[in-house]
């Protein structure tokens, strides 16, 4: 028998080390040639590892959540055949991983918004649990080991619970305490749940790692201006109208199209800083990373010159980003060199946002709810009448190190003047 040491492989240009997130295979399983050993994750991508060769695993290097350097041993396989000495593999392929990139975009935009308007319009009411009682004190009540357990679950003495009869406390006198306590605080959200301790390990550990440095390195602001989009929503239904089969239209790529139109006016909104090295990067090209939430965590695929690219062949890039995100297919290109960000919890936005930036941009854009509400407009004639208008905010967080309050407040005031004024994102 024969012993080989498989070391970390390259799994790609400057790489030089990698998080193991989850082991397929322990010591003593046979391993055949190219079968799935393990899953690392790199700076942003979840590789997946195969065997060069079949054998009995004899050693893994490290649990779930180590980093292991590049050409260190991950494992000892046991073959047959003369001795050998280390093995390294062919460079590793990117697997549509659990942990793999991703994002949210269009089509996706679309389901979250769904799912998130039946959160909002879901009503849930709960009373909160007072503590268990005593047990000496419960101990002294005749009841059954049910009946016990489903009242120390809602958090109800039974010493107060009047029996019906036999002076045992049976289901339905339990039953009535908490009818006529309703309003008192006993009826429970639910029973106690066992408390969990769950490792942070890989994309969930980067995404910690990156808003940690975010948040410790980055001077944040947060300015937030309301815009009525009443006239914006218009335009997009009667675009999606006439469509035909192109994609359909959401507020995304509008709002893109009015960012991208404004850059030019503000280019230290487009920009990268690089805090070692004191220089500050100003893009020409708008490449625009989307921020959202996935099964997997936070994501950021790219839309790659954003600012070339008309309505529907964003929300066609959109659509596609999100379908590569949700399959775990999204590669390491499409999900890094933004120079810009835009982040939506879509109908759960909420009032206004305040989003940590995407180090190391220097700014990142938070368009939120939109609600309807009655405002004073023109009634044409040079008097104010009352009307029902669709309004939305926008948040931006920007880098006070480089960009200054002034000039994100003028920025968001010009994508103001553009949505709402909605022809004027179709003009050159």
């Amino acid at each position: 028998m024969a012993t080989f040491t498989f070391n970390m492989p390259d799994v790609g240009e400057g790489v030089a080390e990698a998080e193991v997130v989850e082991w397929h295979v322990k010591v003593g399983d046979r391993v055949e040639e190219d079968q799935h050993l393990v899953d690392v994750m790199t700076d942003k991508a979840t590789i997946d590892i195969e065997s060069p060769v079949a054998g009995i695993v004899t050693a893994v290097a490290g649990e779930v959540g180590d980093v292991i350097a590049i050409g260190a041993m991950l494992l000892v396989i046991e073959v047959e055949g003369e001795a050998s000495e280390e093995v390294e593999a062919e460079p590793a392929t990117q697997a549509p991983a659990e942990a793999d990139p991703e994002v949210e975009a269009e089509a996706a935009a679309e389901q979250i918004e769904d799912e998130m308007s039946d959160a909002e319009s879901a009503e849930v009411s709960s009373a909160p649990s007072p503590s268990p009682a005593p047990a000496s004190a419960q101990a002294k009540v005749l009841a059954s080991p049910a009946v016990r357990q489903r009242a120390q679950d809602l958090g109800v003495d039974l010493a107060q619970v009047k029996p019906a009869e036999d002076g045992r406390v049976r289901h339905g006198d339990l039953d009535a305490f908490l009818a006529y306590n309703a309003g008192s605080g006993f009826a429970a959200a639910g029973a106690p749940r066992a408390d969990e301790a769950i490792k942070v390990i890989g994309l969930r550990k980067r995404i910690a790692q990156n808003m940690a440095a975010a948040k410790r390195n980055i001077p944040h602001f947060t300015y937030v201006e309301e815009c009525d989009v009443t006239d914006l929503e218009v335009m997009r239904a009667q675009l999606n109208a006439a469509g035909g089969d192109r994609p359909k239209l959401t507020m995304l790529p509008l709002l893109i199209t009015a960012i991208c139109k404004m850059v030019p006016q503000f280019p230290m909104i487009n920009a990268r800083y690089d805090d070692e090295a004191g220089v500050v990067t100003r893009y020409g090209s708008v490449h625009l990373g989307m921020a959202a939430q996935t099964a997997n965590g936070l994501m950021v695929p790219v839309i790659r010159d954003a600012q070339s690219r008309n309505l529907w062949q964003l929300a066609r890039e959109i659509g596609r980003l999100a379908e590569a995100a949700r399959t775990g297919k999204a590669t390491s290109e499409e999900l890094s060199g933004s120079t810009l960000t835009i982040t939506s919890l879509g109908p759960l936005g909420g009032v206004a946002t305040t989003p940590v930036i995407n180090r190391p941009e220097v700014a990142i854009i938070g368009p939120n709810r939109i609600v309807e509400r009655p405002m004073f407009v023109s009634d044409g004639m040079g008097g104010e009448r009352i009307a029902k208008r669709k309004l939305m905010n926008i948040s931006i967080s920007c880098d006070h190190r480089v960009v200054d309050g002034h000039d994100a407040a003028s920025f968001v005031q010009g994508i103001k003047r553009l949505i709402e004024t909605p022809a004027l994102l179709l003009v050159d």
